[in-house]
């Protein structure tokens, strides 16, 4: 028998009858339990595990445990071509993959020297496929944090607003994610014919399925009073913990990787960066709201200018780097037109040939180091791309921003009841596949 039930069975004899609980409190002067919290719990997002020591209904401890899906993509690139680097890290924060795709391009192309060089159609198409996929990544967020304070309507409605922007992806890509789309030096095909008025009549939807949310959400007073005040983090905090997007601009700071360092052309566009005060888990909801009505203009802007180059080029001149034909779809919609491959295999040994290494070996990247970031929809996404001058990345880090706003889960749930943790969790909006990498 341990010392500390020997206490308690002391004081409960002590005591004669009466209430376990009270007598056991009293005998030993605390209460306090560990639980696991995941890492199947909904409110994870994932494989999440989080390690609450409660007091009652109190949280006095929280920490993260992560690791759970770990997939070595980091290290996987390495042993790629830089082509093929978009193919593995699309996969990393699943829901949100063309921006860890378009980080990296970005870096490859500043250790290439061929920033300047990437076609104006290209850096729009990235430019709207970035700004579709803010909108259905916060979409998620909205929805799932919404379902599992237990209002369904929530997340069906944002399910249903996303279903129209991953046909979207759909028309342009062939996937619904995963795309490996945005590719060194440009895109690896434009958009289809009519894509435009597709995405205009889509995004009407969509921009009505944001208002239903709103009304649904934001002036429910069971929602507010569930939110306000809840998962707390303030200024001094978010700058100690490195973490950023709508949780640092929900304490006032306006800080975007799009106006403060510019890339593919943003400081061009119109387009403003909400912020609120209170930093709490309400004031996310709002702001990720927000976000979605400045990405819908946004993406309005870049469909004006892909109308007006319809025809230019989405990929670099440059034979060694650019695959030697933009891709010309069959038939059947997918894959190479019989053209096309009757085109590259007929017309010299030399293009077959050119071809052939470049696709198998790969474009060789001048030996250095570059350090690209990008307004991740949860924060600052920042890649770290290592060449030693082959045909593959020497090392390629990435910052996801998910990683370094989970460090927030102690600060934000430590003080506040069991449930809130939920609350507070889903306004950090992590994915873990980021996380874990």
């Amino acid at each position: 028998m341990d010392d500390e039930t020997a206490r308690a069975i002391r004081g409960f004899e002590a005591y004669g009858d009466g209430d376990w609980d009270e007598i056991t409190r009293e005998a030993i002067g605390e209460e306090r339990i560990v639980v696991n919290m995941g890492p199947q719990h909904p409110s994870t997002h994932g494989v999440l595990r989080l390690m609450l020591e409660i007091d009652g209904e109190t949280v006095t401890e929280a920490r993260a445990g992560i690791g759970y899906l770990h997939t070595g993509i980091e290290k996987n690139m390495e042993f790629r071509t830089w082509t093929q680097g978009p193919t593995f890290c699309t996969r990393m924060d699943y829901v949100a993959p063309f921006f860890q795709e378009v980080a990296f391009c970005l870096a490859t192309e500043r250790l290439l020297g061929i920033t300047d060089d990437v076609p104006e159609r290209a850096s729009v198409i990235r430019v709207l496929m970035m700004e579709l996929n803010r909108i259905s990544s916060h979409l998620i967020a909205i929805g799932t944090g919404g379902n599992e304070m237990g209002a369904t309507t929530v997340m069906t409605i944002a399910f249903t607003a996303r279903e129209e922007i991953l046909r979207l992806f759909e028309a342009v890509t062939g996937l619904r994610m995963n795309h490996a789309y945005i590719r060194p030096g440009g895109v690896a095909v434009d958009v289809p014919e009519g894509f435009t008025d597709q995405a205009r009549e889509a995004l009407k939807k969509v921009r009505g399925y944001l208002k239903d949310l709103g009304d649904l959400m934001l002036a429910n007073p069971i929602f507010k009073s569930r939110l306000t005040d809840v998962g707390v983090l303030n200024l001094a905090g978010c700058m100690a913990l490195g973490v950023t997007g709508p949780v640092l601009r929900s304490t006032g700071l306006p800080y975007d990787v799009r106006k403060s360092a510019p890339y593919c052309g943003y400081e061009t566009y119109d387009f403003d960066v909400p912020v609120s005060k209170n930093a709490d888990s309400y004031d996310r909801v709002v702001l990720r709201l927000e976000e979605c009505y400045q990405s819908l203009g946004i993406a309005e802007q870049a469909m004006s200018r892909l109308d007006a180059s319809e025809g230019e080029p989405v990929m670099v001149a440059d034979k060694k780097i650019a695959w030697p034909a933009q891709l010309a779809i069959g038939s059947d919609g997918q894959g190479n037109s019989l053209e096309h491959i009757r085109k590259i295999m007929g017309t010299s040994m030399e293009s077959l040939i050119h071809h052939f290494k470049l696709v198998t070996e790969g474009f060789p990247v001048p030996a250095g180091q570059a350090w690209q970031t990008v307004e991740h929809p949860r924060g600052e996404l920042g890649v770290h791309a290592v060449s030693d001058g082959g045909t593959r990345p020497y090392r390629a880090h990435f910052r996801d921003p998910s990683f370094n706003n989970l460090q927030a889960v102690s600060v934000m749930c430590e003080g506040g009841q069991v449930a809130d943790v939920v609350v507070a969790v889903a306004s950090l909006d992590p994915v873990l596949g980021g996380v874990d990498r």
